[in-house]
């Protein structure tokens, strides 16, 4: 016989959700987000977080959008970015036909949830070729110290 029937899987629904998932991605079907904080699909703008030893880094992808548009803000724990994008392709109307719209335009709003040991009263933004980012540095007492032993 051949080997690969007479072997018995440690899962046998693990190799279905698996193609099930490879299956959605491929058809641009996956509603669920890629981790706890992310978002689903088609959310603007798109982010990117991480931590380092200091602080708690936010990158928001947000091309085409005036810097003079963006709004950031920190109440009750959650990090709020908000603003508008323009239009920039014609529109419908007046003799002109749209036949493809897959950029976003418009307002736009993404709340992020801060975990407790940053300190959100030093928050810093700044915003360079269509990247908005937002550092959040981490509280004094969350940080690692080192404690003196002595004799």
């Amino acid at each position: 016989m051949y080997p690969s029937l007479t072997r018995y899987p440690g899962d046998v629904l693990a190799g279905f959700d698996a193609l099930s998932r490879t299956m959605d991605q491929l058809f641009g079907l996956s509603a669920l987000p890629s981790s706890i904080r992310a978002a689903g699909r088609g959310a603007f703008p798109a982010l990117n977080m991480g931590s380092t030893a200091d602080a708690l880094e936010i990158y928001a992808f947000a091309p085409g959008v005036d810097a003079s548009k963006i709004e950031v803000s920190v109440d009750k724990g959650l990090l709020t970015i908000a603003g508008e994008r323009a239009a920039e392709a014609p529109q419908e109307g007046e003799g002109t036909n749209v036949y493809a719209a897959e950029r976003f335009a418009g307002g736009f709003r993404r709340v992020v949830s801060l975990p407790e040991d940053v300190d959100a009263s030093r928050v810093e933004a700044s915003y360079r070729d269509g990247v908005l980012r937002i550092v959040v540095p981490k509280s004094e007492q969350s940080k690692p110290r080192r404690i003196a032993v002595t004799q």
